[in-house]
């Protein structure tokens, strides 16, 4: 078992350090670095209890200055847009320009993903999946990290009919898009 384990580890490890070269490659045409990508995937990703600054640095796992940085860059690019949230006039919330979801949309990794996985049976590409999040899980609770997952996994998501959602821990109503987007408050089920 401890061979597995170690083995998953090295396979992981690997896979994240193609998906770095696929991302400086990419990154490159647009002079942006993979942290780069990495802030506009997730922003593209974040529901709006998550398009923070704050959110961005917990999920990246990046000190503040790096992700302040990383930022300001796609500010004067921008790729990026930032707004005052209505409700609370202290808290600054980003979401991606036209020009931000252009890029997403002509940079796209998964396209290479779906060629390099095409002759993978679909059943082990979903156990792959589970494993792959329970580890994931697995190690977020142990560092006490928050699992940012995806809001229609979550205990707190309450369906009050087919196109009607509430968050139960906010008691915010929810359009149907943003029960598909990933939430800092996530409680997996």
């Amino acid at each position: 078992m401890r061979k597995n384990a170690f083995t998953l580890l090295e396979l992981t490890e690997r896979l994240g350090n193609v998906i770095r070269a696929e991302m400086r490659r990419v990154g490159s045409t647009y002079r942006l670095h993979p942290v780069h990508l990495q802030a506009l995937s997730y922003l593209k990703q974040a529901n709006r209890y998550s398009n923070t600054p704050q959110a961005l640095t917990e999920y990246l796992g990046l000190t503040k200055g790096t992700v302040s940085q990383s930022l300001l860059l796609l500010y004067r690019k921008g790729l990026v847009a930032r707004y005052v949230d209505e409700a609370d006039k202290r808290v600054v919330r980003l979401k991606l320009s036209a020009a931000g979801k252009r890029l997403m949309k002509d940079a796209q990794l998964a396209p290479v993903w779906q060629t390099a996985a095409a002759n993978v049976s679909p059943a082990r590409v979903k156990t792959t999946v589970l494993v792959l999040l329970e580890t994931l899980r697995n190690l977020q609770a142990m560092q006490n990290e928050r699992p940012f997952g995806v809001c229609n996994t979550c205990v707190h998501l309450q369906r009050e009919s087919a196109r009607i959602y509430n968050c139960g821990l906010s008691g915010d109503r929810l359009a149907v898009p943003e029960t598909r987007q990933i939430c800092r408050l996530h409680t997996p089920q």
